[in-house]
């Protein structure tokens, strides 16, 4: 007989504690409902369109996927919705129909169903088509010049795209006030700093997320951002300019948390976080692109892998001849 040592663990039958994916998503759905009714009240018409677009357009291409793998199409479980309504808060309220189709697209088929459906997804879907789209079509993005003829009685800029061309000087007319309030140019449900982090606050209390990512992403923005104002307070902006611009407040709350391509233990979703926000400002400071957000993220979901090796001592018993 063999000598190996086994571990010995508890036989079926579990116990299931009763939630559900279509649950979770429901609630992420609810969550962002403050962010989303802030960016239809400033940009109008226009934004919802893309927002209600962009959820139908996400549903459609799941059903569509699901005919042509004569499999039954899981619409109901809010994950196509979920992913579609994200990407419309990623998008800005100017994008044409055809953008937000072929974003839906890239975010439900190439992001999602060719690697096996929800939970096999190794990138973010919504992260992924924005990043994509950025590269395509990046002219679109950039907020600045399509948001020129809105008229909203405040600062109608992007803070920065004004830093990356004119330095601190350009934005310091945005107070932090202001920014918190949503008081500026962006996508549509990424400029409510608070409307996002009320909804980020709700998912840690309702336990559909937890802490340990968004914080250490935001705390790595912070801490890099501040070593750079520090070095030169004329070229880079403060810490708190970093974290109520751009896509930073969505990302920690609603884009870096989700399940498939983020680690499940302690440690890892600590660097996980850290990392992510280390190359958010790295990016927007030295790179070639406006907000590091996008790219950042992804090249951190192909470390996921790695960092989740890192896990603690594994409990059971361990017996002879088991």
């Amino acid at each position: 007989m063999s000598s190996q040592k086994k571990l010995v663990v508890a036989h079926a039958p579990y116990w299931h504690d009763g939630s559900k994916i279509s649950t979770k998503n429901y609630n992420i759905m609810i969550a962002a409902l403050p962010a989303v009714l802030m960016g239809i009240s400033q940009y109008g018409a226009p934004a919802l369109a893309v927002i209600s677009f962009s959820m139908a357009c996400a549903m459609i291409w799941e059903f569509i996927w699901s005919l042509i793998l004569k499999k039954s199409a899981p619409i109901g479980d809010g994950s196509a919705a979920v992913t579609g309504l994200l990407l419309g808060m990623l998008m800005p309220a100017t994008a044409p129909w055809w953008l937000v189709a072929l974003g839906t697209l890239i975010a439900i088929i190439v992001g999602k169903q060719i690697f096996g459906g929800i939970g096999f997804n190794p990138l973010n879907p919504p992260l992924l088509a924005l990043a994509t789209l950025v590269i395509s079509f990046q002219g679109i993005f950039d907020f600045n010049e399509s948001l020129r003829n809105y008229d909203l009685g405040f600062v109608m800029t992007y803070p920065l795209a004004d830093l990356k061309a004119f330095g601190p000087a350009a934005i310091q007319k945005f107070s932090l006030g202001d920014l918190f309030m949503g008081r500026q140019a962006g996508a549509i449900g990424s400029t409510f700093g608070l409307g996002l982090i009320v909804g980020g606050l709700y998912l840690m209390l309702r336990g559909y997320m937890r802490w340990e990512i968004s914080l250490s992403f935001l705390a790595g923005v912070f801490v890099t951002a501040l070593l750079f104002n520090l070095s030169d307070p004329t070229k880079y902006a403060s810490p708190a300019f970093h974290l109520l611009t751009g896509y930073t407040l969505i990302a920690a709350f609603f884009i870096l948390p989700e399940d498939s391509s983020s680690p499940a233990n302690f440690i890892p979703m600590l660097i996980f976080g850290a990392c992510a926000g280390l190359m958010t400002v790295l990016v927007r400071n030295i790179g070639a692109y406006v907000d590091g957000v996008p790219f950042s993220i992804l090249l951190i979901n192909l470390a996921n892998p790695l960092m989740d090796k890192i896990r603690p001592k594994a409990i059971g018993k361990v017996v002879e001849n088991a």
